[in-house]
């Protein structure tokens, strides 16, 4: 028998409030031993939710399975486990990615001790033996400095480098199934294939399956032996992944397939200045074994430019090279060495009524949408909340605002009363951008705001914020590591690399004619996988 996973009509309902939501309804699929699978599908169509229905990770309070429901892993019946046979499952048998590696990593533990946890408590191995396999494992994933890294803590570490530490830590105890939700969305393209290329080869290996749930469609061509198709709780298709993509059958998988970003072509070059940046330095003060020396990590490394206004400037280079602390620089969240101006005024003389305005006029959109939600807030006060501090609205004013904030980023407005917990990582990164957007900025810094987005939602935010950009006047500063947004919404290219400005130009000569190597090596790993 080659099967390692059968799920038989699954259906899992959620009973919220005196109701009963269907998530995922009567969905069926088998998994065979050394297969990979991509589960497809927008936000909220049940991914995750079947996902964690295989692990058995839902509220149990809240969540019930019909009796026709069944999910065996390897012979038991994972929905009639006990608790003592699922711990054993759980981080051994079957190991998961998880989507957003800030919100699953213990922000009070080090990362090297994270890593080493799995193997102390399912393989029986000694401490030294567990920090060797651990240390090895984060230069498998290709993790910096892995000793100085290995005694850091999650917030110490870029986004993509925490994505690292989680897929370090499912693969300790070699997995019979390894269920990847997103595992590539924070990581920049060369470490994306690096990740595919090391997860098939493990694959290979240890004869190990994969679930691989993502909402790239080029990685999803390239990595998958078959291919299941998720729509509003149902799979509408599945089958062979060449088949899926040369003979499309389901008019929802014809959608996703056309769903791609296309090359900016109406370049906007030459405007007036509006953000100028001299010799900015950026150091970070790292912990040292002697009392009376300081270490200093040096972040940002003597960069100069300008950003046009109504232009984007879209930022690109490796997890760690810089890329979200410039932008945390210019939005005057960290401290600088060297010289910001803002409409020709330097940053550092703002006194603290201009520091209000620019609070303002310069809105940043992080990287983590759920890490910058708070979850006691409903999602119309967060949305809402700037409009209490920078304009004197009513409260019809402001609810209008907050609705037409809500109806821009495909969010419906009735659901304002609902908490960030209640929507996925989509729709959270959506109304991030709504929160922005409502202030009406002058700049905003876009810190890989697609990334936890499907293909066809990531055209609709696209679209959206050129509209935005077109009415307001906007300049855009676009922090991404899909290279393919990038050339769809940028006028021009900053390339960074370990802390330094590499290469900059128009956006078509960077993309059709990279000066460096570096360039060029980004642009061959974001190939190897692209859709087309």
């Amino acid at each position: 028998m080659n099967k390692l996973l059968e799920v038989q009509n699954l259906s899992v309902d959620f009973n919220v409030r005196d109701t009963v939501f269907r998530a995922v309804d009567e969905i069926s699929l088998n998994l065979d031993k050394n297969e990979t699978m991509a589960l497809v599908g927008e936000s909220g169509s049940g991914k995750s939710v079947t996902a964690m229905s295989i692990l058995q990770l839902l509220p149990e309070l809240k969540t019930t399975y019909p009796e026709n429901s069944s999910i065996v892993f390897d012979g038991i019946d994972i929905l009639k486990a006990t608790n003592n046979e699922l711990r054993s499952i759980r981080g051994n048998q079957i190991s998961m990615i998880f989507q957003e590696p800030m919100t699953s990593l213990n922000p009070y533990h080090k990362v090297g001790k994270q890593i080493m946890e799995s193997s102390l408590l399912h393989s029986g191995a000694t401490r030294s033996d567990a920090e060797k396999e651990a240390k090895d494992l984060m230069a498998l994933v290709e993790i910096p400095d892995v000793e100085r890294r290995f005694h850091a803590y999650p917030h110490e570490l870029s986004g993509g480098q925490r994505q690292r530490i989680m897929i370090a830590m499912a693969l300790v105890n070699k997995p019979k199934l390894l269920i990847a939700d997103e595992p590539t969305t924070a990581l920049d393209v060369t470490i994306q294939a690096q990740i595919l290329d090391l997860m098939g080869k493990l694959k290979a290996e240890l004869g190990m399956s994969i679930l691989f749930i993502t909402h790239d469609l080029g990685l999803v061509r390239e990595f998958s032996d078959t291919v299941s198709v998720m729509k509003d709780g149902r799979i509408v298709e599945q089958g062979n992944t060449q088949m899926i993509f040369d003979n499309p059958q389901d008019e929802y998988t014809k959608k996703l397939l056309d769903s791609e970003p296309l090359p900016k072509t109406d370049l906007l070059l030459e405007t007036s200045s509006m953000i100028k940046v001299q010799n900015l330095n950026i150091y970070y003060d790292i912990p040292s074994i002697n009392f009376f020396k300081k270490n200093r990590f040096h972040a940002v490394k003597d960069i100069s430019f300008d950003i046009q206004k109504n232009t984007t400037i879209g930022l690109v280079g490796e997890s760690g090279s810089g890329k979200s602390t410039l932008g945390r620089a210019i939005a005057n969240l960290i401290k600088y060495e060297g010289e910001i101006l803002y409409q020709g005024k330097d940053l550092q003389s703002f006194n603290s009524k201009d520091m209000q305005n620019l609070k303002k006029d310069i809105q940043i959109i992080f990287q983590d949408p759920y890490g910058s939600l708070s979850p006691r807030m409903t999602i119309g006060e967060i949305i809402g909340e700037g409009l209490d501090v920078h304009f004197q609205l009513t409260r019809e004013e402001k609810n209008t605002k907050i609705d037409e904030a809500m109806s821009d980023v495909g969010i419906d407005p009735g659901m304002k009363f609902k908490y960030p917990h209640e929507f996925s990582g989509g729709q959270r990164q959506r109304i991030a951008i709504a929160r922005s957007i409502i202030l009406q900025p002058a700049f905003m810094i876009l810190d890989e705001p697609t990334s936890a987005l499907d293909r066809s939602i990531q055209i609709q935010i696209i679209n959206l914020l050129k509209n935005i950009q077109e009415k307001y006047e906007l300049t855009y500063l676009f922090i991404s590591h899909d290279l393919k947004v990038i050339r769809s919404v940028s006028d021009s290219i900053f390339v960074m690399q370990d802390g330094n400005l590499v290469e900059s130009g128009k956006a078509d000569e960077v993309f059709d004619n990279p000066k460096k190597d570096y360039t060029n090596k980004l642009l061959t790993a974001a190939l190897k996988y692209a859709t087309n």
